[in-house]
């Protein structure tokens, strides 16, 4: 178990922007380091004695993903690698069986779903912090299309339809201005209740609050 005043690396991007434009984090016991990508997770073991690293965001388009070989060796030479919200989700589902640490809706998601694709948690955004975001996870509007079927403001067949249309897309096109076309498509009487729904988009942004709830819980500190 690291120690408790060694700090954690935290890497993060996107998801830490839209985290901290929601709540208050206190990030004061972390190393906060951009999204990894091929090579980082190596890298930090080499320079520094086993510690925690947090895997929040990974780079994979304009560069290769962080690789479960670096991973698998950081754990086996005494890391605490923990995965959660997005590239840090799919990991820990991936890795759980060789010791990497899991967080959080998303990660539960894909625990249980095999069929969970990859590119729910995938969007567009700017190469620089704060990684402006260019595009919406499906992950998120998942969850915000189950919570309209909740509150019958979408049928299950409205539900199957629209969902079906964005998985569709490329991810980089998902965005909410298409979730409201879809939306309204469907429900061209109730323009007001779909911008009401969209303007509370944060309570479904998961991989977020994912990172909120982690900050918040700080559970590297207590894990053994």
């Amino acid at each position: 178990m690291p120690s408790l005043h060694v700090r954690p690396f935290l890497f993060a991007g996107p998801t830490l922007s839209r985290a901290r434009a929601i709540a208050p984090l206190d990030l004061e016991p972390y190393i906060l380091e951009p999204p990894a990508e091929r090579g980082t997770i190596a890298a930090m073991a080499a320079r520094h004695p086993a510690g925690c690293a947090i895997l929040v965001d990974g780079l994979f388009h304009e560069s290769l993903a962080v690789g479960h070989a670096e991973l698998r060796d950081a754990i086996r030479s005494g890391w605490q690698i923990w995965g959660l919200s997005s590239m840090g989700a799919i990991r820990a589902r991936e890795m759980h069986p060789l010791g990497m640490r899991g967080f959080g809706r998303v990660f539960e998601r894909y625990c249980q779903d095999d069929d969970f694709r990859d590119d729910e948690v995938a969007l567009l955004h700017a190469p620089e912090p704060p990684y402006r975001e260019l595009s919406e996870p499906l992950v998120h509007v998942r969850a915000a299309l189950a919570a309209a079927v909740a509150d019958a403001r979408l049928s299950s067949d409205e539900h199957v339809a629209i969902l079906g249309q964005l998985t569709a897309c490329w991810y980089g096109e998902r965005t909410l201005a298409r979730v409201r076309d879809a939306v309204v498509a469907s429900c061209p009487s109730s323009p007001a209740w779909v911008n009401a729904w969209l303007a509370s988009f944060d309570a479904y942004r998961w991989k977020a609050l994912d990172l909120i709830d982690f900050v918040a819980a700080r559970p590297w500190a207590t894990a053994g």
